[in-house]
Order: structure tokens, then C-alpha cells, then sequence
């Protein structure tokens, strides 16, 4: 049975607390003065939270009653929330357990009743790991202090009482100072007695307020925005960045676009610890970041002070005490006495409205209040009303929602500049019949578009030339496409990123339309585009990111795409060699996902040549044979995967790969056997993870495959993080 987790922040019964809360604070609010009724309320209420508590715990005893159960409870922050739960979990004699945390030692202690019960003391960091961790974020190596701030260091780490992210927050904050004693001195007294003799979460917040105060203003305003997302929430670097552009943050600076200085507003706040790093792509970048809970109470409180950003949700039951009109909303939870005080506000001013939960759409007042919209941001959510009254609309966002098709009148957003629709339900079915998957009548007006992210198959508008301003443009469908949209791309002189889908050959057509030869068209014009932006280099800094369904033409692919960063195809096509157009010229392909029929060793030598590769995806369709890979080339491959429908088995020799951190490979069992299933692991200096799939063996053969590869995995220098899984599909 797989183990339950319930987050204690808002607790078992939380949504039932936070309707009662935000009742009582409403009703208190409209009711000022009238204490007979607020009283009588206050005994109402509480017998029904009594009541309906009650019968929650029944029902959870009687669920788990004949049941050995795993239950665990993250985070409880009072000895009440544990009294109020605990009785739920019946003592039925199967060895249950039950695990909890907590910060605070008292609650640890109260949850331990029973002599049975033991409480585990997550020790801090000795001085010796402490010390390491605060040089190395600094110095980059535990050696590299110099000797007048060694004395003013360990002070500073006495200070932090060994818990990692005061010593990270610290760390971070120093390695942005000079490299000066008085410097270090000033937060040395800044952090105060902090942590040095209690683990408090006061001691704490004082450390992750200074680090936060000690943020240039551009950085705090984009580091309070991130309250307007929920407790652990992964937070997508491109979305964010995308939204600090529309709430007006970002500005150009010395020659650099919007988005590449909110890029690097995002990576400043990564480096300096203020977020958490989420998803590191093989190129290095971060794909996505979290706010550590503690950081996210602080932002949150000082969002609130400034007025900044209004929460609803996220324990936060009540709208009595902010000041000021809402500016930036974001709702987390909300049920029908917060909608009803919600509706009571004055939303006319509203810039910004963030929903992150789909429960919330049927409680919100009409999106008719808010006037003034900026963003609006839907992702994940269902249940949408009409989202194209906004004429002062710079962000929509519409991911993974359930619209079946892009508003006609949404041509009216003039000032819109990022739109995203991906994922959505009507673009994410299968075209049928009428379903063309086209825009809007007029959707070309909409000049001022930077990023079109739409759903997968969305026809290319014609006159799309005339959306210059265009920078990126993903998962639309080249062959459903009019010859002149893909003659018009060609013309997107700002264009940095195009994932495009490509049919098989004719049958999107048929013959009253034109059959192969009008698909040969399209391929042409389309090819003939990507040449314009690829080839002339109008593509400098971004990324040409071609997923294609079918590929007759690539072979003899002229001129070279010398500026192509990614090609990647997902088809059941497969080059029966490396295309003539694979070769060292393609100095800044980065990532390249390719099939091919089989692997040779003069086509691998060619791979090998291409000196920015990072990242390598091989689909081989035959060959259970053993490739050797040699000590020759690959200079840069950080990613290496391998797929063959009948498990190519590889082996890697010395001097091979020699920056390769991540190997994923189907093993063909039959042919490993005969190598004894050794791969020259020991060869790969920098390798971290591997990872083997295999199809189509009994257990045993398994166990026995693992345990021989396990042997080499151990022996490898770097820990080697290891896993083998089943695969149905190769």
C-alpha cells in the first residue's frame, strides 16, 4: 500500500478551517459592533466544524481500521493540529506507523505519547561539513579563504548553528561582497545572535531577511512576485520570465533584449539562493525554480506590508486586514464566503489575476471587475469564462485548460505579447472531420505578439509576416499550414525559436488536393523559410527547434544550417545514414535527436566530430550487435541516450566521452551476456547517473544482468546514481 502524505500547513480538515475562518472574519467585519449575532455565529460554527470533524475521523478509522497503513504528516506546526488528528488513525495491531515533522522540538515531543514512540533529531552540520559547504559556495573549494577573514567566518557559521540554508543564505549573500573584512564584519552584526544557541524559526527568518534586504531593488520586486504562487510550486524559468516582462520589471539595458535581462534577474536570484534550482537541462540551464517555504512566509509577509501582491488561500482565509486597492490577485483556494467578500472589493484596479487551482474558477466574482488587466494567468484551471475583454492585456495564459477554441474577439487584445495555449483540450484531441485547429479571423493583427505557444497542430495563420515582432512560435503544423504562411515565416526577422510539426508525406492532402506533389510544396516552402532564418543567421542567439514528422528531403539538406542549435524528430522515420548536412560545420548544434536505421562507425565518427554537441538521442531501428565507442571525439557530450528496437549493446573505451555525466541505454540482455555486461563505465570521468532499460526477460535474467552491471556501477569513482527499468517502448 503506498504511503499517504497530508500537509499539515493546511491540514485534514483545512478546507472545511479555512471556510469557518474566512466566515467568521467577514461576518466580524460586516457585522462590526453587533456582538449578540457574531457570538451566536461563533457557537453555530463551531458545533458544526465539531460535527463535521466527527464525521470526517469515522470515516477515516473505518477506511483504515483492517488496514496496515503508512500514513505521514508533513510539517506540523502546533501541538492542537496533532490533538486534532491523531484519533483518526485507529490502533488495529498490524504494525502501522505513522511518521511525522515538525520544527519545533515541543510538537515533536507531544506527538510521542507512547514509550513505543521515538522522536529523530535531524543533527545540524558538524563544523568540518559546515565549513566546507560556506567555503565552496564562496570560494568555489573549502581552501580557498584567505587568512584575515577565516577568524570573522567562523563567527559567522557559529552564528548560523550548522542548519544548511542559513549557511547557503549567508554564503550566498558574501559571495556578492567584496572580499573585505569590514564588509564581512557588517553582516557578521546584521545576523545578530540569530542561531547561535537556539534553532529558532525566528533565528532563521532574521538570516533569510537579510539576505532578502540586501537585494537591489529590481531583484526584490521580482522576488516578491513569486508569492503569487502556492507553497512548493515549480515555477517554469520561461513562464516567470515571460510575466515579469508583461507586470513591466524588465527593461532593456546596455543592448540587451527584455528577455534576456529578466533571464538574468532569474539567474541572479538562483545564484544568490533566493530560489531553488529546479530541472537543470544538460546545457546548464535551469529550467525551473521553487521558493522554499520558509523564503515564500517572508516574501509573502512583505508582499503584504508593501501592498504588493493579495493572497487568497495558502492559509490566508481573509481579506480584513489589507490595505489599500488589490493591484496584483492571486487566488490559491477560495470557497463561496471568500468569493462573496471578494466580490465586495473593488477589483477595477486589479493588474495582475493568478489562479492555480481548477476549484477556484466557479468562485471567482465575473471577470467583467476586473477593468485593468495586465495578466492573466489560467494554468491548469477549467471551467473558463470569455477571457477576450481585456483590451489592455500584455499576458494570457491558457495552459492546460480546457478551451476548445481561441475566442474569435480575442484579435481585439492589441497589446498582447504573450499568448499560450498549449496543452489545451481542444488542441490536445486528435483533428477531426471540421476540427482544422485554425486561429481567429484577424489574428494577424495582433502585432505587438512576441511568443505564440500554441496547441500542438495549430494551423500557421496566413499573413503571419506581418507579426513581426514574433520571437517564438511553437506547435504549429507546417503541412495543415497555407504554402503562403510558410513562405511568410521566412520574414520573422526576430524569430528565435520554431518547433514545427511536419506530416507524413500526402496523406494530410489526398488527391482532390494536390496529394505528394502538394505536400512536396509545403515541404519546400517551409525549408525554404528556415533557410531565410537559419541560414542567414537571423537566428543568433536562439534556438531553430524542428520536430518533424517525416524527413525524405533532409538528407541532402543545402546550404549547411551552420546557426541550427536543436533538431529533434519524433516519427517512425528513419535515415538509413547520417544526413550529408551532419558535419563539424554545424558549429552550434547543441542537441540533436535522430533515427537512424543502424549505426556505423564512420557514422559515429561524424557525430563525434560536431563540437557543440551536449546532448545526443540515437533511435537505431536494427542492429543487436556491440558498438564500441572510442577515445576520439564527443568533446562536449554531457547527455547520451540510447533507444535500438533490438538493443544495440555499446561499450566505451578509454578517453571516450570524457565529459559524459548521464548515460540511459536499452540493454539487449542476450548480446550483454556475451560481453559479460561490461560497459568501461571506469572510462567516463564525469559521469553522475545511469540509467538501463530492458524488454522482453524473465526476473532472474534480470536480477542477474543487474547484479553484474551493479559491480562496475560501484566500483565507478563518482557514486554513480543507478537505476534499471522495464521498457515497453523503445
Amino acid at each position: 500500500m503506498a504511503p499517504t502524505v497530508v500537509s499539515a500547513s493546511i491540514g485534514v480538515l483545512g478546507p472545511l478551517v479555512v471556510k469557518l475562518d474566512s466566515l467568521l472574519a467577514g461576518e466580524y467585519g460586516r457585522l462590526k459592533g453587533i456582538r449578540k449575532e457574531i457570538l451566536a455565529l461563533n457557537l453555530e460554527l463551531s458545533t458544526m466544524h465539531a460535527a463535521v470533524q466527527k464525521k470526517s475521523i469515522t470515516k477515516l478509522r473505518e477506511l483504515l481500521k483492517d488496514k496496515r497503513y503508512l500514513i505521514i504528516i508533513d510539517d506540523i506546526w502546533s501541538t492542537q493540529a496533532w490533538n486534532n488528528i491523531q484519533c483518526a488513525f485507529p490502533e488495529n495491531n498490524y504494525s502501522s506507523r505513522i511518521i511525522i515533522t515538525t520544527r519545533i522540538i515541543d510538537v515533536a515531543k507531544s506527538c510521542c505519547s507512547s514509550t513505543f514512540d521515538r522522536t529523530y533529531n535531524i543533527e545540524a552540520l558538524s563544523d568540518l561539513h559546515a565549513r566546507e559547504l560556506f567555503f565552496k559556495r564562496i570560494f568555489g573549494s573549502t581552501d580557498g579563504c584567505p587568512d584575515m577573514l577565516k577568524e570573522v567566518s567562523d563567527k559567522i557559521l557559529n552564528k548560523c548553528g550548522g542548519l544548511p540554508l542559513a549557511i547557503i543564505s549567508i554564503s550566498a549573500l558574501l559571495a556578492n561582497r567584496c572580499t573585505v573584512k569590514e564588509e564581512w564584519e557588517k553582516v557578521k552584526r546584521s545576523i545578530g545572535p540569530a542561531l547561535e544557541k537556539h534553532q529558532t524559526l525566528e533565528g532563521m527568518s532574521t538570516i533569510l531577511s537579510l539576505s532578502y534586504n540586501d537585494l537591489p531593488p529590481n531583484l526584490k520586486t521580482c522576488l516578491l512576485y513569486l508569492s503569487v504562487f502556492p507553497e512548493d510550486y515549480v515555477i517554469t524559468r520561461r513562464r516567470l520570465v515571460r510575466r515579469w516582462i508583461a507586470e513591466g520589471f524588465v527593461s532593456e539595458e546596455r543592448g540587451q533584449s527584455q528577455y534576456e535581462v529578466a533571464e538574468s534577474y532569474f539567474y541572479e536570484l538562483v545564484n544568490k539562493s533566493m530560489v531553488q534550482p529546479v530541472d537543470i537541462s544538460y546545457d546548464g540551464k535551469v529550467r525551473a525554480c521553487r521558493v522554499h517555504d520558509m523564503m515564500l512566509e517572508i516574501i509573502i509577509s512583505k508582499s503584504a506590508e508593501d501592498n504588493f501582491v493579495t493572497v487568497v488561500g495558502g492559509g490566508r482565509t481573509s481579506l480584513s486586514n489589507r490595505h489599500g486597492v488589490i493591484r496584483r490577485l492571486s487566488i490559491q483556494y477560495i470557497d463561496n464566503r471568500l468569493a462573496l467578500a471578494l466580490g465586495n472589493e473593488d477589483l477595477s484596479h486589479v493588474r495582475s489575476l493568478t489562479v492555480t487551482a481548477s476549484g477556484c474558477i466557479k468562485h471567482l466574482p465575473s471577470l467583467a471587475e476586473f477593468e485593468a488587466l495586465r495578466v492573466l494567468d489560467f494554468e491548469g484551471c477549467d471551467g473558463l469564462e470569455h477571457v477576450e475583454k481585456f483590451f489592455q492585456l500584455k499576458y494570457l495564459g491558457l495552459k492546460d485548460t480546457d478551451i476548445s477554441r481561441l475566442p474569435s474577439r480575442i484579435v481585439m487584445l492589441s497589446d498582447l505579447e504573450t499568448l499560450d495555449f498549449r496543452d489545451t483540450y481542444g488542441f490536445s484531441r486528435p483533428p477531426r472531420g471540421g476540427d482544422t485547429r485554425e486561429l481567429p479571423a484577424g489574428f494577424v493583427q495582433l502585432t505587438k505578439l512576441q511568443y505564440l505557444l500554441a496547441g500542438k497542430g495549430t494551423k500557421i495563420p496566413s499573413g503571419i509576416g506581418n507579426m513581426s515582432n514574433l520571437r517564438v512560435i511553437s506547435n504549429v503544423n507546417a503541412t495543415r499550414s497555407a504554402a503562403d504562411a510558410l513562405e511568410d515565416l521566412g520574414n520573422l526577422t526576430y524569430l528565435s525559436e520554431l518547433i514545427v510539426y511536419l506530416d507524413c508525406g500526402g496523406s494530410v492532402f489526398g488527391s482532390k488536393c494536390g496529394g505528394l506533389d502538394a505536400y512536396r510544396m509545403h515541404e519546400e516552402k517551409l525549408f525554404s523559410s528556415l533557410h531565410k532564418l537559419i541560414g542567414s543567421c537571423k537566428l543568433p542567439t536562439g534556438n531553430a527547434n524542428l520536430v518533424l514528422l517525416n524527413a525524405d528531403l533532409h538528407e541532402s539538406w543545402s546550404p549547411m544550417p551552420s546557426a541550427l542549435q536543436m533538431f529533434r524528430m519524433t516519427t517512425d522515420y528513419y535515415f538509413p545514414n547520417i544526413p550529408m548536412w551532419i558535419s563539424p560545420a554545424l558549429t552550434s548544434l547543441a542537441s540533436l535527436n535522430i533515427n537512424l536505421t543502424e549505426l556505423t562507425e564512420d557514422g559515429l565518427y561524424t557525430l563525434g566530430e560536431l563540437p557543440a554537441l551536449l546532448h545526443l538521442y540515437l533511435t537505431l531501428e536494427t542492429g543487436e550487435y556491440k558498438i564500441a565507442v572510442q577515445g576520439i571525439g564527443f568533446p562536449n557530450l554531457k547527455h547520451f541516450k540510447i533507444s535500438s528496437g533490438q538493443g544495440t549493446y555499446f561499450t566505451f573505451v578509454k578517453g571516450a566521452m570524457p565529459k559524459l555525466e548521464y548515460l540511459q541505454l536499452n540493454i539487449s540482455l542476450s548480446v550483454g551476456r556475451n560481453y559479460g555486461f561490461y560497459l568501461g563505465l571506469a572510462h567516463l570521468p564525469c559521469l553522475r547517473r545511469v540509467l538501463f532499460q530492458y524488454r522482453g526477460a524473465t526476473i532472474s535474467e534480470v536480477i542477474s544482468a543487474g547484479a553484474a552491471i551493479k559491480e562496475e556501477v560501484d566500483a565507478h569513482t563518482n557514486h554513480l546514481r543507478f537505476d534499471i527499468t522495464k521498457s515497453d517502448h523503445w
